[in-house]
């Protein structure tokens, strides 16, 4: 096919259109390398897809191409023997998925779509190599613990010697006579290995591997001796760790290549199938239908409409090759006759890419094996003989192409130079088309091609209305009429003198006047058929509509009898069902009586022993009362703030924040804790300190609290106040057993629980700082917390 053709015809832009409906990059491959066929199998086919498409997507709705990755690049690179990485196994693996949900798609629809199952049938669904790849890699890209047992016991491995070196790390950090070596009590990874951060001028006191320093030199990164051997093995069980997903990329890359040529050929059949339901959604956008294909050279468009031109688009209907071959148009400029030719030659070009037309049923084109167009874009009133050459150039080379399977476009013919040899070339170069068999359709100002057409048998006129009253064209085409120039009407109503136009009139000869009236009188009677033909068409869809109507009626009718039945069936079927819940509700509750009467005996056992335990419960109250320990000495007479005081029963000394409250309590300040305690329970600095024979009290309270505080408060599941309360709760908890360091695992999610958790750390007055864990500790899911004390 012409390429200067299809580029002035602009089925590029329609076909960048056709890539816009594509999902995959498959198809959009498909559609740029799509041409028209001039093979009548091909081109009916290609038709028969897209009446299918649009079918399954008026019926069935979108197909399911999400998640179809392309898997070109790396099925290449399993060719040459290259290793896929995890990302590449998980796309053939989501690929694999893709593709069988779109085979399925296909071959589950109810409509008869014979071409599209043809395609949907190449698809190979590899459900052991999809399994495999979904159990071996992750969705983020990473091979799964479980790909092979070796590897999950390796990962344990590793876990577990992680965590014994986090612990002995921990151990030396939290250790007082460590802490005052380490710039900060924390661990962190140089080199893969576990670190602290000991201060330079400490360095030879603190046993172990120099990795790193910081860049002042200040600090210097040591691995504690006590860890070496334990990352030793940590190394050694990484090494093994890489080598063994090196195993397994290899192995699944090996399973790929064993399926290769079947991907390859699912891969190609995916990509049909988009460029399928592609054309079926342009289809709809377009509002398009199959035309009728024929191989003698007949065109005929009804209702056709340019589909690049936005808006409101005036159809035309347009024929040739059936009582003529060769169309000559004429009429005013803007009046849609290069639209016109124009949309004859795009949809026939349209169709034998297997694209519906945008016209209405009853629209039928021919199979040409080449179309030629010579189309000048820009109409200017000064053309030069640069531009005469140019199109002469063009026009030579089709007549030396031209034959009976040619269809010829030409715009303006014979224009940009002068008039009455431009004319006669143009009957000419007409003739020679007609006689050669190629269908014309031609675009001119010259009477003389009027005339031409009206008296050569297989050559017909046909013109642009143009509406005098309005002084504009109505871009309708009237088959059969030559167009008139009118100038005499439109300079009349433009205002000039009716003196001046009838002085004009008598210029004209009388045959020139004759063809003027004759024109008139054509168009006139042109105007009417039209109209007439509109008003039997408007009757003819008016009793479609009522046909329709009254089919719909008759099957809504006999929807309802089916209705009326299929409820009757269900009434008589509830009616079953309620007996039978009738029936059980007998039972159950008859069960349920007996259930009661023997409940009834056992709550009342229950209450009357519960009533005893309450009863013993007081007794033992009075009992703890009469042996309350007593505290020696008095408690001071005046209590004001920043007043020592001691404690007995936290046997130390403390000061006074606030004066007593109505209950009777003090607030004090004991140490780094700030506890209420009553008045009575104070003693001047200067009393004895109270004998301590068991631990009680807060005492006792921060002996239990380090002995069974963890080092991390896990959050995940609860709400931001949840969190809140269980974290100061935590804190003051940690401070009271002594931890200088814990972890708060909150998980990633939104950011949400991590952010109010981390401003609250902010104003803690227990938090020294704190920061994001180490990736091997959960990253941004958890936060390191260092107190104060």
């Amino acid at each position: 096919m012409n390429k200067r053709t299809l580029q002035k015809l602009e089925l590029d832009k329609v076909l960048v259109k056709l890539a816009n409906q594509c999902v995959t990059s498959y198809g959009k491959d498909m559609v740029s390398q799509l041409e028209p066929s001039a093979d009548p199998e091909l081109v009916t086919r290609r038709l028969a897809e897209t009446t299918e498409a649009r079918l399954v997507l008026r019926v069935s709705g979108t197909p399911p191409f999400g998640g179809i990755k392309d898997v070109r690049g790396a099925l290449h690179r399993c060719k040459v023997g290259a290793v896929l990485q995890p990302a590449e196994l998980l796309a053939v693996g989501d690929f694999l998925r893709g593709s069988r949900k779109l085979r399925e798609f296909c071959l589950q629809a109810k409509q008869e779509i014979p071409q599209i199952n043809g395609v949907a049938k190449q698809i190979v669904t590899i459900p052991e190599l999809e399994k495999e790849l979904q159990n071996s890699i992750t969705d983020e890209g990473e091979v799964a613990d479980r790909a092979s047992e070796k590897l999950y016991h390796l990962r344990q491995k590793i876990k577990t010697l992680q965590a014994r070196i986090k612990d002995k790390l921990n151990e030396i950090i939290r250790s007082p006579e460590k802490q005052k070596l380490l710039q900060d009590p924390i661990v962190t990874i140089r080199d893969g290995r576990y670190v602290v951060p000991v201060k330079q001028e400490y360095r030879a006191q603190f046993p172990g591997l120099v990795h790193d320093q910081s860049a002042s030199g200040a600090t210097v990164f040591i691995e504690p001796m006590a860890v070496v051997e334990l990352n030793n093995q940590l190394r050694q069980q990484e090494a093994a760790e890489k080598r063994e997903v090196e195993l397994i990329l290899r192995r699944l890359t090996e399973r790929v290549g064993t399926y290769l040529v079947e991907l390859e050929v699912s891969a190609e059949a995916v990509a049909r199938l988009d460029f399928i339901f592609a054309k079926g959604r342009l289809s709809e956008v377009m509002d398009g239908g199959e035309p009728e294909l024929n191989q003698e050279g007949r065109v005929n468009l009804v209702s056709a409409r340019h589909p690049l031109i936005e808006g409101e688009v005036v159809p035309v209907s347009i024929h040739v090759g059936r009582d003529f071959d060769t169309l000559v148009i004429t009429g005013p400029n803007t009046g849609g006759k290069t639209v016109t030719l124009k949309t004859v030659g795009l949809l026939v070009l349209m169709a034998q890419c297997g694209l519906h037309l945008p016209a209405e049923d009853g629209t039928e084109v021919s199979i040409f094996r080449q179309v030629f167009a010579d189309i000048g874009d820009e109409q200017s009133i000064e053309q030069s003989l640069s531009t005469f050459s140019s199109h002469m150039t063009n026009i030579i080379d089709i007549v030396q192409k031209a034959n009976a399977d040619t269809l010829v476009l030409l715009d303006e013919l014979g224009a940009g130079t002068d008039p009455t040899e431009g004319a006669a070339l143009a009957m000419a170069i007409l003739e020679h088309l007609h006689r050669s068999g190629a269908k014309t359709v031609a675009t001119t100002h010259y009477s003389e091609l009027k005339a031409y057409a009206y008296s050569t048998e297989g050559i017909e006129n046909a013109s642009v209305e143009f509406d005098v009253k309005t002084l504009r064209p109505t871009y309708r085409l009237m088959i059969g009429v030559p167009g008139g120039s009118n100038a005499f009407e439109i300079a009349g109503r433009l205002g000039l003198s009716r003196a001046i136009i009838d002085r004009a009139r008598q210029f004209l000869s009388s045959e020139q006047v004759k063809v003027a009236d004759l024109i008139q009188s054509l168009e006139e009677n042109q105007r009417v058929s039209a109209h007439e033909r509109r008003k039997a068409e408007e009757i003819r869809k008016e009793l479609a509509a009522e046909r329709r109507r009254l089919e719909e009626k008759r099957i809504e009718l006999e929807n309802k009898e089916a209705k009326i039945l299929r409820k009757a069936h269900q009434e008589a079927e509830k009616l079953v069902q309620e007996a039978r819940r009738e029936a059980e509700q007998i039972i159950r509750h008859m069960r349920q009586e007996l259930s009661r009467q023997l409940d009834q005996a056992q709550l009342k056992a229950a209450e009357e022993a519960r009533q005893r335990l309450l009863e013993r419960e007081k007794r033992l109250e009075k009992e703890q009362e009469r042996y309350k320990e007593k505290i020696p000495g008095r408690a001071p007479q005046k209590l004001k703030p920043g007043m020592e005081v001691f404690i007995p029963k936290l046997n130390q000394k403390g000061y006074i924040l606030e004066e007593p409250d109505s209950q009777g309590e003090v607030q004090v300040q004991a140490g780094i804790m700030k506890i209420k305690v009553k008045k009575e329970e104070l003693r001047p600095v200067d009393a004895p300190p109270a004998v301590q024979t068991k631990s009680s009290g807060i005492g006792k309270l921060v002996s239990s609290k380090s002995s069974s505080i963890s080092p991390e408060l896990d959050l995940r599941g609860h709400t931001v106040e949840e969190a809140r309360e269980k974290v100061d709760k935590y804190l003051d908890d940690a401070v009271l057993a002594g931890i200088n360091q814990v972890r708060i695992i909150h998980g990633k999610g939104t950011g949400a629980l991590r952010s109010a958790i981390q401003e609250l750390l902010r104003s803690h007055p227990h938090v020294q700082e704190f920061y994001l864990a180490d990736l091997r500790q959960g990253g941004s899911g958890a936060t390191e917390v260092k107190l104060r004390y």
